[in-house]
């Protein structure tokens, strides 16, 4: 018996969507049937931005660091729509040597607490502002130009399905979830009867999706014993 010995099967946004509507006992008939889908299908990706961290959706940028600036927007290098930072660190370079030194992420109270903002030294702590162009704040305040680099490892907007002939940006083992998912979408318009059942069979679908997607290092807890210990 003789396999294909191809890896290459990537539905684009057409195949999708016919795949969705046969799961919910129907044809793609029309031009809107069409335009209904793919309005659906973004509303998906959106969703699936606010479930949680997918792992391929992640990029490094890098900011230079400006004297007393404490302010730069995350998305002002390039066209990376950045949806959340999820850890920063400084890179400087001392004695010909490149050291990275993480940064601690602060929430909106704890940086509005801060008694002094225009302090200046190397910065070690940041806020982010997810306003619609998402930005970071640093303090301190750079106390140089050109020494220090802020790197950001961010979540990124997945691209939008906008031609039925495009392919979607995501690992294949999540076509199973995109097209459970956009099957219950369509059933809500569409195939009410059926709605139940496809939500079911895409919340199934989507963990198994995301166990997949988790990272494998180690993790691992010790108890802080500082207060037991005898003198």
């Amino acid at each position: 018996m003789a396999t294909s010995s191809s890896k290459n099967f990537e539905p684009d946004v057409v195949e999708f969507i016919e795949e969705a509507f046969e799961r919910c006992g129907l044809e793609l008939r029309t031009g809107y049937d069409l335009k209904t889908a793919q309005r659906s299908l973004n509303l998906l990706l959106a969703e699936w931005a606010n479930r949680g961290l997918n792992q391929w959706t992640i990029a490094q940028k890098s900011l230079a660091m400006v004297l007393d600036t404490t302010q730069y927007t995350v998305d002002s290098t390039d066209s990376t729509a950045t949806i959340d930072v999820l850890d920063a660190f400084i890179r400087q370079t001392l004695n010909n040597s490149v050291v990275d030194l993480p940064l601690t992420r602060l929430s909106r109270s704890e940086y509005a607490n801060i008694p002094d903002k225009t302090s200046t030294g190397k910065p070690n702590q940041y806020f982010v502002d997810k306003s619609l162009s998402p930005s970071i704040t640093v303090y301190p305040a750079p106390d140089k130009s050109g020494e220090y680099t802020v790197y950001l490892n961010v979540l990124s907007r997945m691209d939008d399905a906008d031609a039925a002939t495009n392919t979607l940006e995501m690992p294949f083992r999540f076509y199973p979830c995109l097209a459970a998912g956009l099957a219950y979408y369509i059933s809500l318009k569409r195939a009410p009867e059926r709605t139940g059942l496809l939500k079911q069979l895409y919340e199934e679908e989507f963990l198994r999706a995301m166990s997949q997607d988790e990272e494998r290092a180690s993790f691992r807890v010790s108890p802080d014993l500082t207060g037991y210990n005898v003198p």
